[in-house]
């Protein structure tokens, strides 16, 4: 029963940072660029719902905010990106070193309680007599569900063309007349914006807001799409990609959370985490290096004992000679 319910909460858990993912996904995998700003727009998104729920805002008003917050980092990284001519790279670490002084003025202090206060999970949770766990899963689920939809569709438009256009040859969208500096600022900040939901989502379930809460959620984000690519592939279409990395947000969670169970430390997280990443990234490295060759030898063994087979039934005393 303890690893049960821990796995039900690392799925509560790994579907509301799977928001997250999409995210960094969007950078990642579509725009082809690393961006740091993640860490800091993840701790923005909880501090401005916190802050806001605090004051007595309706909660699911609070994630709107949070999202168009989360915006503005990914605003401020393109523009440095694309007008000052910084690499992506330093930019966004810029904005998120920023972006911890930032959140530290948001909330006034390093922490906000959301204890006695009704947050979307607390309001579900209380109107269908469950646990705050599975509102945390539902909320997050129907959060996924619209997400992964509406992305679908966003990209299916011109726009969206355009963005995944940029992100596969630049030069040639440029030349084609599309403008590569906006697509960059857009998809920045609708990447940043999605991990500022994420994190107002995760604040509300675990009941409070905190400026060290995005620490090492690049990592997190990419060892989930990693996952998600490697264990259910690519496949169907763009959807089922988008469903992939968020499925390998919930199964990086269960993982943790199993590992916890049998006895690991806190503290050992990161190296586990980094354990993680280096395995998932030298799978597709032992598929096209490794299986091929071992495919190779099994099929020159099969091919030899045919050729023995075919001349043992022509001539067998030459053969034994």
């Amino acid at each position: 029963m303890p690893i049960l319910n821990a796995i039900l909460g690392a799925c509560s858990q790994g579907i509301l940072w799977g928001i997250m993912t999409l995210g960094v996904f969007l950078t990642f995998r579509i725009l082809d660029v690393a961006d740091l700003t993640v860490d800091g727009s993840f701790a923005t998104g909880g501090a401005v719902s916190a802050v806001l729920i605090v004051s007595g805002m309706n909660p699911y008003v609070t994630l709107i905010v949070a999202f168009f917050a989360g915006t503005i980092t990914g605003l401020a990284t393109g523009f440095m990106n694309t007008k000052l001519k910084i690499h992506v790279l330093l930019a966004s670490i810029l904005t998120q070193i920023a972006l911890y002084s930032v959140n530290i003025r948001i909330m006034g202090k390093a922490n906000i309680p959301l204890l006695g206060k009704e947050t979307v999970m607390s309001g579900i949770a209380s109107k269908f007599s469950i646990t705050t766990t599975q509102a945390s899963l539902f909320v997050g689920l129907a959060v996924t569900v619209v997400l992964v939809i509406v992305m679908y569709w966003f990209f299916g438009t011109e726009l969206g063309s355009a963005l995944r256009a940029t992100g596969n040859n630049e030069k040639m969208v440029r030349a084609l007349g599309v403008n590569t500096d906006t697509m960059k600022i857009t998809g920045l900040a609708i990447s940043n914006g999605l991990v500022a939901l994420s994190g107002a989502l995760v604040a509300q379930s675990q009941g409070y807001g905190d400026v060290q809460m995005g620490t090492g959620t690049i990592v997190i984000g990419l060892a989930s799409i990693i996952i998600g690519e490697v264990i259910f592939g690519k496949r169907f279409g763009f959807w089922y990609t988008l469903i992939s990395v968020v499925a390998g947000s919930i199964l990086y969670r269960i993982v943790i959370a199993i590992v916890l169970q049998l006895g690991l430390k806190s503290t050992d997280l990161k190296l586990l985490t980094a354990l993680i990443v280096a395995i998932a990234l030298s799978i597709p490295v032992f598929k096209t290096k490794v299986i091929p060759k071992k495919k190779y030898a099994l099929e020159e063994n099969t091919q030899h004992s045919a050729l023995i087979r075919k001349n043992e039934k022509a001539d067998p005393d030459k053969l034994s000679k």
